[in-house]
């Protein structure tokens, strides 16, 4: 990634105007939020186990930032600029708090302090795995775990994360502070488990940097960059926790499967920006290196022996792959790993995803009955893959109103341009 060029404090004033010095400041300032929020906020968190403090204390330091950066410049090393500016905050929020157990907390602050300007005045400590095994540890609910890591560690709003777990952004918000306040209450520390302990919570830091990799997935292709960045940063993720955990099979699975769909992105638009579905893809456009490291990542793991569900996804996506050498799509193939697969997770996005396999492996009839089971037991009315797949399998069969009841329904909650004008092209069709 290309840096953003910063003047350092003191230097001599350019002959940029105020709104240009301010632009600049603020794009900084983006950078700086977009690559390394969940850096910050572990850094800051480290000492007290206050997370939300560190939330707080850092949008101070951005808010200053955007006081003091346009006139100043933006400093050779903003990173650490806000880090001490968050710090400083941290110290005296922890002073007003007038108890002798907080008091010990100032202490610790102005210790850690000290001992890092000491160590490394330049840097800030990468600290975000260390707080990804505090998210998972025995103290916090099962369910928010993951969740948790996603807002703390890559900075997702709560109506973001809801919307990954299929769940209210009010309830969401609502959990996340609770989880938060149990960080600090038990005494969570934040450090990476014994090597003995990890395997107990590395599958929900798996699942949250699945979580996180999807999110980036889909918005790839917004305005705001962050989704790319947030892909980028979920497989930086799985390449550190397979290398701290090497012979873990779901590891290595989980990073093969994001490298299988890291490889299509570019294919995904056409060169006039259209939407491409998979299916319809140019095979040459895929990365071959990318597809070539999944495959052995997920061979490794299959010779381990202890199949599980992101083994049995990077399966799927390692059979899509395979078009790329035979020219054809093996859909009976595919449809026996979404049956294991539901098997194994109940999954309802799975089920969609089996029901649209087994239409392509045994025909539109077979997949819409998959279809309607995983429907009626309720909670996809949101979920738009669900009413995309239902409106190419009425179209399929000749139920126009039906499929075009669906594709409408599909629109609404797409939020994709180039995905939503495809949609609409289909439905378009029908008529």
């Amino acid at each position: 990634m290309t840096e953003l060029k910063t003047k350092p404090h003191g230097a001599p004033d350019s002959p940029q105007t105020p709104a240009r010095r301010d632009a600049d400041a603020r794009a900084v300032a983006a950078r700086v939020a977009r690559e390394s929020y969940g850096k910050l906020v572990a850094y800051l968190a480290a000492a007290s186990r206050d997370v939300p403090g560190a939330e707080d204390a850092l949008a101070d330091a951005f808010a200053s930032a955007l006081a003091v950066w346009p006139n100043q410049g933006p400093p050779s090393n903003p990173e650490g600029w806000l880090a001490k500016a968050a710090r400083r905050r941290l110290i005296d929020a922890a002073r007003r708090r007038r108890s002798v157990d907080r008091g010990s907390e100032t202490l610790v602050l102005i210790d850690a302090e000290l001992k890092e300007a000491a160590a490394a005045p330049e840097g800030i400590p990468d600290r975000r795995l260390a707080l990804m095994f505090a998210c998972a540890h025995p103290a916090i609910e099962e369910a928010i775990r993951a969740p948790l890591m996603l807002q703390t560690i890559l900075g997702l709003d709560a109506a973001a994360i809801a919307s990954a777990f299929l769940v209210s952004p009010a309830a969401m918000g609502q959990r996340l502070s609770r989880a938060k306040a149990k960080i600090r209450l038990a005494g969570v520390p934040f450090k990476i488990p014994e090597r003995e302990d990890l395997p107990e919570r590395l599958g929900v830091a798996l699942e949250a940097i699945y979580a996180a990799f999807s999110h980036g997935w889909a918005e790839a292709f917004s305005d705001d960059p962050r989704g790319r960045n947030l892909a980028e940063e979920a497989i930086w993720l799985g390449r550190v926790v397979v290398s701290l955990i090497p012979n873990e099979p779901e590891a290595m699975g989980l990073l093969a499967l994001m490298l299988y769909a890291h490889s299509r992105r570019e294919a995904r638009r056409d060169v006039q920006g259209r939407y491409v579905p998979l299916s319809d893809q140019a095979v040459e456009r895929w990365d071959q290196p990318a597809i070539e490291e999944a495959e052995g990542l997920l061979k490794a793991a299959g010779a381990m022996g202890a199949p599980a569900r992101f083994q049995l996804e990077a399966a799927v996506q390692s059979a899509h792959a395979a078009r790329r050498l035979t020219g054809t799509t093996d859909w009976e193939a595919i449809a026996v790993l979404y049956d294991a697969l539901f098997t194994l997770t109940a999954s309802p996005v799975v089920a969609v995803n089996r029901a649209a396999a087994v239409a392509h492996a045994h025909g539109p009839e077979a997949g819409l009955e998959l279809l309607d089971e995983v429907g009626a037991k309720g909670g996809l009315a949101g979920f738009e893959p669900y009413w995309v797949a239902r409106a190419d399998l009425c179209a399929k069969l000749g139920e126009v109103d039906a499929a075009r009841s669906a594709y409408s329904l599909a629109i609404g909650l797409q939020t994709d341009p180039a995905a939503r004008a495809f949609l609409i092209e289909r439905l378009a069709a029908l008529a």
